[in-house]
């Protein structure tokens, strides 16, 4: 399905989980038909951690049966939700603009319902991970650099709750989705129009100044400041900024785009290109999530 699955890395941290029965199967948290979620409870008598999945699929397609590392962190004492959420198609059935706007907020609102929860999943709030690839990569990603989106004053609990997370790791994610600035990283680049319900990417670049405000709300690259959370990045492949690549969407460039604001702003962050551990703090990638949220 998607190019993390087949990485020679994730077979050996054993990230492709055996089918499991969800503690609780399809539980609504919106009124659309593909919100709803899955939730994995680890034993322990005292509230734990929780892994927060999205599924990627360029917000399409996909589903959330199977999330990655569900069975080592059931073994590990971390509670794991996984979810479903509105598509792009969805969108556009129920004309929100743009589609994309959907796919995001109700990734917000499950980690909100989720965290309303807390008390009845056994769940700390305070350590919540996220974990997604590709266009699930780009969606944690998003949650981990947006400032917080609880509202204090709403009638509605849920949106009391916080959308921030304690760490996020990210499968050949894509960072940003300004079309200029993807096509400098990566020339032959052509995905992203679709989440604006643009025909093509040369429409996308034509119409960029008037999405600039909708391009910076939703872009984890724009969004990336100093008071956000750990991020480890995964690519099967070796980044080559400004070079084309035969894949375009799931190129290494996108995460050394991304190095260059991490640094800059001073988030603590591994991106791992092409199953290189050398030089990662962690023996692998799920010790990332380990450390984050047991420690």
């Amino acid at each position: 399905m998607l190019l993390f699955r087949l990485a020679l890395g994730c077979l050996l941290i054993g990230t492709i989980s055996q089918a499991q029965t969800p503690t609780q199967a399809n539980v609504s948290y919106g009124k659309h038909e593909r919100q709803v979620l899955d939730f994995y409870q680890a034993k322990a008598e005292q509230p734990i951690p929780l892994l927060f999945f999205v599924h990627g699929g360029g917000w399409m397609t996909g589903d959330k049966a199977n999330p990655d590392f569900l069975a080592k962190c059931l073994e590990n004492g971390i509670s794991v939700v996984s979810i479903n959420y509105r598509l792009i198609s969805d969108a556009s059935a129920e004309k929100i603009d743009p589609p994309v706007k959907a796919c995001l907020d109700d990734a917000a609102r499950a980690l909100q319902f989720v965290r309303s929860k807390a008390t009845e999943w056994n769940i700390d709030k305070q350590r919540i991970g996220g974990c997604g690839g590709s266009a699930g990569g780009f969606t944690v990603l998003w949650l981990a650099f947006h400032p917080d989106m609880a509202d204090a004053t709403s009638d509605d609990p849920i949106a009391r709750e916080s959308t921030r997370l304690s760490c996020a790791l990210g499968f050949v994610p894509q960072t940003t989705l300004d079309p200029q600035q993807m096509q400098a990283w990566i020339p032959n680049n052509q995905y992203g129009n679709h989440a604006f319900a643009l025909g093509s990417m040369q429409e996308f670049l034509d119409k960029r100044e008037s999405l600039l405000p909708w391009i910076e709300r939703f872009s984890p690259y724009a969004l990336a400041s100093a008071d956000d959370p750990p991020v480890l990045l995964f690519y099967d492949n070796p980044p080559h900024l400004g070079q084309p690549y035969k894949d375009p969407p799931h190129s290494a460039n996108f995460g050394a785009g991304l190095e260059e604001k991490l640094k800059a702003v001073g988030i603590e962050h591994e991106i791992n290109y092409n199953n290189d551990y050398a030089h990662m703090k962690y023996p692998d990638l799920f010790g990332f999530l380990l450390d984050k949220l047991t420690k």
